[in-house]
């Protein structure tokens, strides 16, 4: 494989005529539902210009996703039967399986989920980028059975994703935040030797401040990974940690500020009891320096809880830089995407991916098992 994964991998303009052909096309539609309802249809929506090319050219069009983690049960409230809906009012026409993870086989890759997945059909197409980290059956075994291709959403992504890790525009800066160092320790390694700088926030970062030895109170702390962080902050790579944090006491209730508490801004260590859950505003504003002068910013994780308005502060400043960086920006991950349109600054993003997981490994290792499938499929060009 080259360096750029997008190479090799077909287009749907290399499945020649499609009129009448039936066409399998893995989506990622596990999106946001509240009682039986979809309240965020940002994947949907951004299948379209696969599903719409696609009609346009005759294909008949079956559409197979997941929801959930139904872990090979039949669960009712993860039926895919709102999103059947969704898409007969966009693409009339198109049919929709049920969800593919009510058969254990879909995760096990069963030979057998994936006959029953490509009977009757012609042509496969992945279109779901968020899900093309996993070897399941609807990922990885269609390819062996049918010509197949990349859709829009999922080729855009690897074009996108992979110029990041080959040839950013630079000063390429990588913003990471969520909980914990040990879900993204590969990918801190791997963008460390890519990034010209990286700004780190959000839980993970205080296992960093205690690599640095500062006290970090009760917050969020791996010690198993204290080593790894200080080989880390040993190398080569500018790392940006926070100066000032926002802590809450003991008393204190995360998601409730009615439960009381008191929150104060302290500098990089927490008291005794204490726990910090958002950067304080002197490493906001360093943090939004940096990212202003990139020449490409990823973006992946909050700064902290910004669902509690006591500590959403951090998580502001950082996505309003990366929405007014002159640089190509990108972000990635739900809690990302979350605090982007809790922001409204959705519009002000130049690319916002919908793979969480599947950004970071492509980040972290230059391909994905989807990807090196549709690699090896049958040759349609």
């Amino acid at each position: 494989m080259s360096d750029n994964p997008i190479d090799g991998i077909p287009s749907l303009e290399d499945l020649g005529d499609l009129d009448g052909k039936r066409v399998l096309v893995r989506t990622d539609w596990n999106i946001p539902m509240a009682d039986g309802k979809i309240t965020d249809d940002l994947r949907i929506t951004a299948s379209l210009p696969t599903l719409t090319w696609l009609a346009d050219r005759g294909a008949v069009i079956t559409i197979a996703t997941h929801l959930g983690r139904p872990k090979g049960e039949v669960v009712p409230e993860l039926s895919t039967a709102p999103l059947a809906a969704r898409l007969a009012e966009l693409v009339p026409g198109a049919t929709m399986l049920e969800n593919v993870r009510f058969d254990p086989g879909e995760t096990a890759n069963d030979p057998a989920t994936v006959d029953r997945l490509v009977e009757g059909q012609d042509v496969y197409v992945n279109d779901a980028f968020g899900a093309s980290h996993r070897a399941h059956a609807s990922i990885v075994g269609p390819p062996t059975r049918l010509p197949s291709a990349a859709g829009r959403l999922l080729f855009t992504e690897v074009e996108v994703l992979g110029g990041l890790r080959t040839r950013p525009r630079r000063p390429f800066v990588v913003a990471l935040g969520g909980s914990k160092v040990s879900d993204k320790l590969g990918v801190i390694r791997a963008l460390a030797d890519i990034a010209d700088a990286l700004v780190i926030g959000g839980g993970m970062c205080f296992t960093f401040l205690a690599a640095q030895g500062h006290r970090i109170g009760d917050s969020l702390f791996e010690p198993d990974f204290v080593e790894a962080c200080t080989e880390l902050l040993a190398s080569d790579t500018k790392i940006h940690l926070p100066t000032d944090l926002v802590t809450m006491s003991p008393d204190g209730k995360l998601f409730d500020p009615a439960a009381g508490g008191t929150v104060r801004q302290c500098g990089p260590d927490v008291p005794d009891g204490w726990a910090g859950f958002d950067i304080g505003p002197e490493t906001a504003g360093t943090f939004a320096d940096v990212i202003a002068d990139a020449g490409s910013v990823l973006w992946n994780g909050p700064m902290g809880a910004f669902e509690d308005p006591r500590f959403e502060a951090g998580t502001r400043a950082v996505a309003e830089a990366v929405a007014e960086t002159h640089g190509f920006s990108v972000i990635g991950g739900g809690d990302s995407n979350a605090a982007i349109a809790q922001f409204g600054l959705r519009d002000s993003i130049d690319h916002a991916s919908t793979g969480g997981g599947a950004s970071l490994e492509l980040l972290e290792f230059g391909d994905l098992p989807g990807l090196k499938a549709l690699r090896e499929a049958a040759d349609v060009r």
